[in-house]
Parts: C-alpha cells; sequence; structure tokens
C-alpha cells in the first residue's frame, strides 16, 4: 500500500545500451536515469537474459573496463534493478533484431510501465500493447 503524498514509481525496462550509457558516461545524454533509479522514482527491470547480456557488453574491449571497475559498474546498478524470472513468450511481435527480442519479453512478463530503448529494432517494433517503447528522451520528457 501507498501512503498518502506517494507516487509509485515506474517499472521500467532499459535496453543494455541505455544502461551502459547511465552508467559509463556520467556527463552524457542519459545520465539522468541512474540518479532516477538512485532516487527510487524508477525501478530498472532485468531478467537472466538481459543481466547476461549486460555482464558479456562490460566485457567489450572498446570499455576497457578491468574486472573491478565492471564489478562497480554492476554494484551501482542491481541494487536498484527488481528481478523478473521470464519464460518464452511466443504471443508478443516478433523484434526484427532476434537478440532484442528478450527486452519484448521482459516488458510483458514485468507489466513494465515502459520500454526505454535507442535501438531502431525495438523502436519500430508494432503491435506491443504491454507498454510504449520510446527513447529516452521520450522518456524524459513524458514520465520525469
Amino acid at each position: 500500500m501507498v501512503a498518502k503524498g506517494e507516487i509509485n514509481p515506474l517499472r521500467v525496462v532499459f535496453d543494455t545500451n541505455v544502461v551502459l550509457s547511465a552508467l559509463l558516461f556520467r556527463s552524457g545524454r542519459v545520465s539522468w536515469i541512474s540518479d532516477a533509479w538512485k532516487g527510487k522514482r524508477i525501478i530498472p527491470l532485468i531478467s537472466k537474459e538481459t543481466l547476461v547480456e549486460l555482464i558479456r557488453v562490460l566485457n567489450y574491449p572498446k570499455f576497457k573496463l578491468t574486472p573491478l571497475e565492471q564489478q562497480t559498474v554492476l554494484e551501482a546498478f542491481l541494487p536498484y534493478a527488481e528481478t523478473v524470472h521470464v519464460r518464452n513468450n511466443k504471443m508478443i511481435p516478433v523484434c526484427r533484431d532476434p537478440h532484442d527480442q528478450k527486452f519484448l519479453i521482459l516488458a510483458k512478463q514485468s507489466g513494465a510501465d515502459f520500454l526505454v530503448t535507442g535501438d531502431a529494432d525495438l523502436l519500430v517494433v508494432e503491435n506491443f500493447k504491454c507498454c510504449p517503447i520510446i527513447t529516452p528522451e521520450q522518456f524524459s520528457k513524458t514520465c520525469l
């Protein structure tokens, strides 16, 4: 039950690039997102599949992150995230990039309020009635 005057935080699926941009580029265009989850205005939603991708991408040579730095990045995110157990779902639209399907499945099965992404393959998905798929800029303007 929410006390009078309190607002339920938005439950949001962020694609991997948005999470990494928020965490790695503190003065970047989406750095405000990590402040929003730290301030409990939003709850990032993750699944085993999206977490595995996040860990894999943190290992990319272009980021030049040591194992300790990778752990620090995860520690700045995971305590604020809600883990959702998902199962394959054939009743949602298919994303043209099969590697992005996990975000649609997570959004549907978690009851997310939004899926936030900069990925064109997700932004063009049609007939996804579970929640709006929007860019970080749209999310900022309409929700926070």
